[in-house]
C-alpha cells in the first residue's frame, strides 16, 4: 500500500507538471507559474476522493471534469467494459476508438479529430480507457500524449487503491468469521454448562447468566460491524468473564484497571476477548489453585497499550512465537494480530511474553485515533 501511495504521488506530480504548460498555454486565459501549478495540483487532487471508491458511473462522473482540466483537451471520456461511464466537453465517442494495452493516437471523425486513447490498467489488467479529443484543427504534440498517459496512470493508481482496500476489508471479514467459528463451540458449551449447573440450586443466578450469554453472543456474532470502541469491547469482555466465573468460582480472580481516557479508542470487534479467553483456557484451567487475570489499559499519548496477564502455567518462548504466528492449537492470537496490523499498520499488533511456571502476558498496541476507522 505504501509503495502504491508513493507511485500515486509521483503520478500526480508528473501529471501536474506536464499539465502546467497546458494550463498556461495562450489559447486559454490562465495564470502562469504558481497559479498554473496550483490549478493542476488541485485538479489532480480533486479526483482522489471519487476514484478511491472504485471506477463506477458515479465516481467517473464526479472526476471527469477535473481530468478534463488536466488534459486541456476539447473533450474527454472514460469507458469500461463496453460502457461509457462519463464524458465532458464532447458527447460520447463511437466504436472507432482502438482497444489497446498501450497509448494510441488516432484521427477520429468530426468533432473529435486528433485523439489520444490511454488504457486504464489495474492489477496488470486493462479495465477501461481514458480518451482525450483535441479536435480536427489541433496539431498534437508529444507532450499531449504524455499528459493523457500520466492522467490515465493517475486514474489507474487510484482505482487500484480502491481494489486493495476492498481486498483488505474482505480479508478482515474472513478472519473475523474464522475467529467466530473457533469461539462458538468451545464457549457455548462451557457457558451453557455453567447455566445448567446452577439452574436448580440458584435459578435467579441461572437467569442472569442466560441474559449475559445472550448479550455476549449477540455481540460476538453480529455481522454488520468490524470496529467498536474499547469501552464496548471491555463491556462484553466483562460479560464473558461473568460466565467463566460461574464455572470456576473462586479459582478465577479478575482485576481490571483501564485509564478512562483510552476508552474511546476504536479497536476491531473481538480483539480483547480472545486474549482474555486464552488467559482463562491456558491460565485458569491449567492452574491447581486460584489464578489471577489482569486486564490493563495505559495511555501512551498517541497510542494505547492494552495488557492481558495471567498467572498460569506459562509456556516457552518458542511456543509463544508459534501461538502468535498461528501455528498453535488455536487461531485466536494470530487472528487478532493479523487484523490489528491490517487495520493500523505493522507498527501495531500483539506481543507475547511467557515463562514456564510464571504465566503469560499479551500486550496489544493500538492508536488512539486512525482516520477512516470508526466504531459502528
Amino acid at each position: 500500500m505504501d509503495v502504491l501511495l508513493g507511485v500515486l504521488l509521483g503520478v500526480v506530480l508528473t501529471a501536474s507538471a506536464l499539465a502546467v504548460s497546458r494550463l498556461a498555454a495562450p489559447r486559454r486565459v490562465l495564470a502562469p507559474g504558481e497559479e498554473g501549478v496550483r490549478a493542476a495540483l488541485h485538479a489532480a487532487a480533486a479526483t482522489l476522493p471519487h476514484l478511491r471508491r472504485g471506477l463506477t458511473r458515479e465516481s467517473a462522473g464526479k472526476a471527469i471534469g477535473h481530468l478534463h482540466a488536466l488534459t486541456q483537451a476539447e473533450g474527454v471520456m472514460i469507458d469500461a467494459g463496453g460502457e461509457v461511464l462519463a464524458t465532458d466537453g464532447l458527447p460520447a465517442a463511437g466504436d472507432w476508438l482502438p482497444e489497446s494495452e498501450r497509448v494510441a493516437v488516432v484521427n477520429g471523425p468530426p468533432p473529435y479529430g486528433h485523439t489520444v486513447v490511454a488504457p486504464l490498467i489495474v492489477q496488470e489488467t486493462r479495465i477501461g480507457r481514458l480518451s482525450a479529443f483535441y479536435g480536427p484543427e489541433r496539431r498534437l504534440r508529444p507532450e499531449d500524449t504524455r499528459v493523457v498517459s500520466e492522467v490515465a496512470s493517475l486514474v489507474s493508481a487510484q482505482v487500484e487503491l480502491s481494489f486493495l482496500a476492498a481486498q483488505e476489508e474482505r480479508l478482515a471479514q474472513a478472519e473475523l468469521r474464522a475467529l467466530r467459528a473457533q469461539i462458538s463451540p468451545h464457549f457455548i458449551y462451557n457457558a451453557l454448562a455453567a447455566v445448567a449447573n446452577s439452574i436448580h440450586t440458584r435459578p435467579e443466578e441461572a437467569r442472569e447468566l442466560l441474559t449475559e450469554f445472550a448479550e455476549f453472543t449477540r455481540y460476538a456474532f453480529r455481522g454488520n460491524r468490524s470496529y467498536v470502541t474499547l469501552a464496548d469491547e471491555l463491556h462484553y469482555v466483562e460479560k464473558y468473564l461473568r460466565l467463566e466465573q460461574a464455572r470456576f468460582g473462586d479459582r478465577l480472580d479478575v482485576r481490571v484497571s483501564v485509564a478512562p481516557e483510552v476508552l474511546t479508542a476504536v479497536v476491531p470487534v473481538l480483539s480483547m476477548q480472545p486474549l482474555v479467553e486464552n488467559a482463562v483456557r491456558h491460565g485458569v484451567e491449567s492452574a491447581l489453585g486460584p489464578c489471577r487475570i489482569e486486564i490493563l489499559g495505559a495511555d501512551l499519548d498517541a497510542d494505547v497499550e492494552l495488557t492481558v496477564r495471567d498467572g498460569g502455567a506459562g509456556m516457552s518462548a518458542d511456543e509463544a512465537a508459534a501461538a502468535l504466528a498461528g501455528r498453535g492449537a488455536g487461531i485466536g492470537l494470530a487472528n487478532v494480530h493479523a487484523r490489528l496490523q491490517s487495520t493500523f499498520g505493522p507498527e501495531y499488533g500483539l506481543e507475547v511474553e511467557s515463562t514456564p511456571g510464571a504465566g503469560t502476558t499479551v500486550r496489544m498496541l493500538v492508536p488512539k485515533f486512525r482516520a477512516g476507522v470508526r466504531a459502528a
